[in-house]
């Protein structure tokens, strides 16, 4: 069975410390979703989230851009992030352990994010809908993006620690 992703209901954003002191935020605004959804358990769901580098938005179009450079994505080379889901590992009612490889410039690492997931129902229209929130951290040296400067206080401009929060909804197609 063939799911699409629902745009209008789905995001991919992430959160790092700037200057020691703020969070600045940003999204991917171009993504695509490979979904097979087990109905019957949820937990044997595997999918393959692919996006566009150069979809990052920040709300600055100066900082936009250096994150596209080769300084951080290079999105010249790495047009493309890849999450591929491995396993999806039940905690309790509905919440997960969402264990997957994520590439960024080339570079795979393994990584674990906290998911609930929203098993396949019908909407009050008829159609199914299925959805995931995770939610979890990287850091960002492991996939090559080391570009910072210290600051006076100590510390470095832009933090190591990246958090990731991704909602994704799915419409199944018949």
């Amino acid at each position: 069975m063939t799911w699409q992703l629902d745009t209008a209901h789905s995001t991919i954003q992430f959160g790092v410390k700037h200057m020691l002191v703020a969070t600045t935020r940003g999204k991917f605004t171009d993504y695509t979703v490979d979904a097979a959804i087990d109905e019957t358990d949820v937990a044997r769901s595997v999918a393959t989230v692919t996006i566009n580098a150069a979809s990052i938005e920040t709300g600055d179009s100066g900082r936009d851009g250096h994150l596209k450079s080769p300084d951080f994505f290079d999105v010249e080379r790495f047009p493309t992030i890849i999450f591929a889901s491995k396993r999806l590992e039940p905690k309790k009612d509905g919440e997960f352990r969402l264990v997957g490889d994520l590439t960024i410039r080339g570079i795979t690492r393994e990584v674990v994010l906290d998911a609930e997931v929203a098993a396949p129902s019908k909407d009050p229209f008829g159609a199914v809908r299925a959805g995931i929130s995770a939610e979890g951290k990287v850091n960002r040296k492991d996939f090559g993006l080391t570009w910072s400067a210290p600051v006076e206080a100590g510390g470095i401009v832009v933090a190591d620690t990246v958090k990731l929060t991704i909602d994704l909804e799915l419409n199944k197609q018949n």
